[in-house]
């Protein structure tokens, strides 16, 4: 329990948490740690305008159920469920360019799910405007736009920040959820790990003739893997995985152009497609920061880790972060906790860097062993994932670890 004397301190603070980074995790934790009653300010460095234009660039996010669970706790999913492509099944096939698309690999079905569509597809734009509008709505947080931090300090007392104008922030915890190249976890002296996989990410969506009926497919090629993701509409949000090399020459390519290299690898099972939307790319790397938290500081979603694009789990991970920390935080603040102190910061790590970095060793195992064409390789694979689609238990428990549902759920998370 708090003394006297160091609670009169907090309660001279500005805010409860300084949110460094204003992408998506950055204001899902504030309206969480509003849940419970605590202030922040949520520091994002780009202008207001950048985040809240409605133009659509491709991007779309592949929400596990336990995600849209905790949009509907956050007050969210009402405004979003009208723009949410429910993901009914997903395929998974091994396939080689140019070869007819034939399913031959994994499939899974929501209908094993008691619990409904096993996630939902959600364009980028709706997602970030929502979160924009409630950041700007709620009087437990205060949203800083274009406000880059230049320094911070951390000590018994609480945190501070600099911004580039020469403001001084105070609070009692500082989080960082400014992306892999986290300036937070940089001026921590927290080091991370990792590699790149020589691979770039091509990203788009697509309008297409015939209709998807809610199925996901995750095609994998030597070069790397592709995912078809169902968004309203016969409309599909593409991530194709390709060599550095040969992404930065198709990037290069006109609209036409491009779309002539993607055919051979879509195949035809959805008749004839257009882009829908700009294209734009992203290097392929892993990187685990080798602790999330610190004196006064805890580091979320990519911030603490990021990884292959190839399970779709980049966002879920760090929703399930930003859960955790404010499960974590509401209830050490309902006991009179400091929610800063290192006892309640080290709950937060014991519970989510473990699960990180094996969810990261799974993405990196499954990219080098379906990123090749190597016969035995290949042979091995189809073989086992011929043996998952004969075991329906095993199968369910997969469908179950996609939707969020498994392991230890924080509040927000668990319906």
């Amino acid at each position: 329990m708090d003394n006297p004397a160091r609670a009169a301190i907090f309660r001279l603070m500005e805010h409860d948490l300084i949110i460094v980074g204003g992408g998506l995790n950055g204001p899902a934790l504030a309206l969480a740690a509003a849940r419970a009653g605590l202030t922040s300010v949520v520091l994002d460095a780009l202008p207001a305008a950048t985040r809240s234009d409605d133009n659509f660039d491709g991007r779309g996010y592949a929400l596990a159920l336990a995600s849209q669970r905790m949009l509907a706790a956050l007050d969210l999913w009402d405004g979003l469920a009208a723009d949410a492509q429910p993901m009914r099944q997903i395929k998974v096939t091994d396939g080689r360019v140019g070869e007819a698309q034939v399913f031959l690999g994994l499939h899974f079905d929501s209908a094993e799910l008691e619990e409904g569509p096993m996630g939902y597809m959600l364009e980028d734009r709706f997602l970030r405007r929502a979160l924009m509008a409630a950041t700007e709505a709620s009087p437990l947080i205060t949203p800083r736009a274009g406000a880059r931090v230049i320094a911070q300090t951390t000590g018994p007392e609480g945190a501070t920040v600099t911004l580039d104008g020469g403001e001084v922030l105070k609070g009692r915890l500082l989080v960082g959820a400014d992306g892999r190249s986290s300036g937070t976890a940089a001026r921590a002296g927290i080091r991370r790990t990792g590699w790149g996989y020589g691979q770039t990410a091509l990203v788009c969506a697509i309008s297409h003739e015939k209709p998807h009926a809610g199925v996901a497919h995750q095609l994998f090629l030597p070069s790397g893997p592709l995912a078809i993701l169902p968004l309203p509409g016969n409309r599909s949000s593409i991530v194709w995985s390709e060599t550095e090399h040969r992404a930065k020459a198709i990037d290069a390519l006109g609209d036409a152009e491009y779309l002539q290299v993607l055919r051979p690898r879509f195949g035809d099972f959805l008749g004839e497609i257009g882009l829908a939307g700009q294209r734009f790319t992203y290097p392929l790397n892993l990187t685990l920061a080798n602790r999330f938290v610190d004196t006064r500081l805890a580091l979320v979603g990519d911030a603490a880790h990021g990884m292959h694009p190839i399970a779709g789990q980049g966002l879920n991970a760090g929703l399930r972060d930003v859960a955790a920390l404010a499960h974590v935080l509401s209830h050490a603040n309902a006991r009179g906790e400091d929610i800063a102190s290192d006892p309640v910061l080290a709950r937060y790590q014991s519970w989510r860097r473990f699960d990180t970095a094996s969810l990261a060793a799974s993405t990196d195992l499954f990219n080098r062993l379906f990123s090749n064409d190597n016969p035995l390789l290949r042979l091995a694979r189809d073989a086992g994932m011929a043996a998952v689609n004969a075991v329906p238990g095993l199968r369910r428990g997969i469908i179950r670890e996609a939707a969020g549902l498994t392991g230890d759920l924080p509040d927000l998370m668990r319906g």
